[in-house]
């Protein structure tokens, strides 16, 4: 199995706060003049995973000219192991913000923020309060107000306890990653908060999302959506249209392939298009 991990270039690890968040930054690869100019980007992850998630990506905007900074939530990866029974939503949103500060300090301009899955609407959420350069939004949660337009028509029975387990994946389970993907991801998968995940769970009964007042958020935004029906489409459209932002679907992808499959180069060469754009 190769580790994505492994193959990652030099860079600079430290712990943050006092719930010792693991953040690793990394340098772009144009003159410092020029990296410099440029707002740096924020990586966040969703559920379930964490920095190493972002592993095949990292190289390729290193190599464009953007400094990275790669975050942890608390009790993520390399971040103090915490009680998850414990960690909430509100929680999650103040370890962005500890690091969103401190990156801002660093490098003297908002970061661009680019967040997958859970990490996605709680970039969302704290864009109502905290000044972003920029947002991007990978197969991202929705919000309370687009579920409310487009709802998912299936919806699951609320059968989690006090933790969420981290996914099964089955090496034949995925359309666009290869069994060595799916290995890399369950080596590092791990699990989650209820009470974090609950509170945007929107495919699950009786729970209709986080709320994000749009209007209060001023960055340009890029949404970015896994696509097998219509319906995702339609619901990637309504999505963007509430944050004035862009749209692209990738049709015939999975969720976490967006970011570890075969075609992570697609969606990296998408967000550098809007980047060097905005």
């Amino acid at each position: 199995m190769k580790d994505y991990t492994k193959l990652l270039p030099p860079h600079t690890e430290k712990h943050i706060g006092e719930n010792d968040l693991f953040l690793e930054i990394y340098e772009g690869k144009l003159n410092k003049k020029e990296t410099i100019k440029r707002p740096p980007l924020l990586f966040v992850h969703g559920a379930y995973t964490g920095s190493w998630m972002w592993s095949k990506y990292i190289p390729l905007f290193i190599e464009a000219g953007w400094r990275c900074y790669v975050m942890n939530l608390r009790s993520h990866y390399k971040s103090r192991v915490m009680d998850m029974t414990r960690i909430s939503f509100g929680d999650y949103i103040e370890d962005i913000k500890e690091i969103s500060t401190l990156v801002r300090e660093e490098c003297g301009k908002a970061p661009i923020v680019i967040g997958f899955s859970l990490g996605g609407i709680l970039c969302q959420k704290l864009a109502e309060t905290e000044r972003f350069s920029g947002m991007v939004l990978i197969d991202s949660c929705i919000s309370r107000e687009v579920n409310k337009i487009c709802p998912y028509e299936d919806l699951y029975d609320n059968t989690l306890g006090d933790i969420v387990p981290a996914p099964e994946r089955s090496e034949c389970s995925s359309m666009d990653e290869t069994e060595e993907d799916i290995i890399f991801q369950r080596k590092y998968l791990s699990i989650e908060s209820s009470k974090a995940f609950l509170s945007c769970g929107c495919w699950i009964k009786g729970i209709d999302g986080i709320s994000v007042d749009s209007r209060l958020i001023a960055c340009p935004a890029l949404v970015i959506k896994s696509v097998n029906s219509t319906e995702d489409d339609r619901r990637g459209l309504v999505e963007a249209k509430h944050l004035n932002g862009e749209y692209t679907g990738f049709w015939n992808t999975t969720h976490t392939g967006l970011l570890v499959g075969q075609r992570y180069m697609e969606i990296v060469n998408r967000i550098l298009e809007w980047l060097n754009r905005n």
